[in-house]
């Protein structure tokens, strides 16, 4: 399917320099521009490649000044980032989304589906299920019993919830996320084995929300571990029993919540992010790469490091253990002038 320049500036509310009727057919990087693709500038160290590569449009913001002239149709926006993944989207409806149910599936008794969904080879789906309209299931996927799933939720292929585990509507579970699997609760003996502590909780996601591939969200001991609404959770990251994240927060691959966890809304968790367990981070929290969380965390605050302090605090720890063997040598400089200053009894 093709649009125009001035159809997509309509889509994105946004306004044409250059020629309005130029054909676009794809979007494309935009250090591989050609011929067809539209493509955008968000990160000022991209801009040289606007004046060298031919794509047909460039999505730019509202207030960007051109240094020289260009070839490519400009559509000027308000925000560029957030115009480009409406523009995906709208590619992306393009494709015609799978719909009705393999022979090779499985529904369990008492299991009720909405309407226009997908399930595909090899699904399983327990008793006592609830799934909503428009759903799609890929191939592989385990539903377990009671599980309830809500509108417009796509589970991709290996997904497996188990059985009691509630998602709301218009969340992404990708590929090998793995939903209600038995927190880590092991209590010691006296002999150093250990009796396993059941765990007969559920996990509720909320309305919204994106679960990584291969991410693990463990069940509660008692209760629910809860994924609030919003919340946007990557590749690889592991969220133990009992924990809650909070509406709006985006955790990067690999990090991690440990049991009884709080985080609150509108937090950044780079990536490697560790949290003990049965501690609050607040409200609007950044956390830097690698840095390990050992105790509560006051809201609007940034942290760094391992164990993680106030961000501003770390860099200059930082810059002082650059610098430590200069620093040393100047301690070991002023030890021998002071030395040599003190009068010998």
């Amino acid at each position: 399917m093709q649009f125009t320049a001035k159809e997509i500036a309509k889509i994105l509310k946004g306004t044409v320099e250059g020629d309005e009727n130029v054909l676009i057919w794809k979007p494309c990087k935009i250090e591989e521009g050609e011929e067809g693709g539209i493509t955008f500038l968000a990160n000022p160290k991209y801009t040289h490649y606007i004046y060298e590569k031919k794509a047909s449009a460039i999505i730019i913001s509202k207030d960007f000044v051109l240094e020289h002239p260009v070839e490519s149709t400009l559509i000027r926006v308000d925000n560029p980032y957030l115009s480009v993944a409406t523009l995906l989207h709208t590619f992306n409806q393009m494709t015609k989304p799978p719909k009705g149910r393999s022979l090779r599936s499985h529904i369990g008794r008492r299991s009720k589906i909405g309407k226009n969904c997908y399930v595909g080879e090899y699904a399983v789906i327990g008793r006592d299920v609830k799934i909503g309209n428009n759903v799609k299931i890929y191939p592989q996927v385990y539903i377990g019993d009671r599980c309830v799933i809500g509108d417009d939720t796509t589970l991709y292929a290996g997904v497996k919830l188990y059985s009691d585990t509630v998602v709301g509507n218009n969340c992404i579970l990708h590929s090998g996320a793995v939903i209600g699997a038995d927190g880590f609760g092991f209590a010691p003996k006296g002999d150093g084995t250990y009796n396993k502590i059941d765990q007969i909780g559920n996990v509720v996601i909320e309305d919204d929300v994106e679960v990584g591939a291969n991410t693990c969200i463990d069940r509660a001991t008692m209760g629910s571990t809860f994924i609030r609404k919003g919340a946007k959770i990557d590749n690889l990251c592991q969220i133990a029993h009992n924990v809650v994240i909070g509406n709006n927060t985006a955790m990067a691959a690999q990090s991690g919540v440990a049991g009884s966890g709080k985080v609150g809304s509108n937090c950044i968790l780079a990536g490697q992010v560790g949290i003990v367990g049965h501690i609050e981070v607040g409200d609007r929290v950044t956390i830097a790469a690698q840095s390990g969380v050992t105790r509560n965390a006051k809201s609007d605050s940034i942290l760094l490091g391992s164990p993680a302090i106030d961000g501003a605090k770390q860099r200059r720890n930082y810059v002082f253990t650059r610098n430590m063997d200069a620093l040393i040598s100047r301690i070991d400089e002023l030890e021998k002038k002071l030395k040599a200053l003190t009068p010998k009894n």
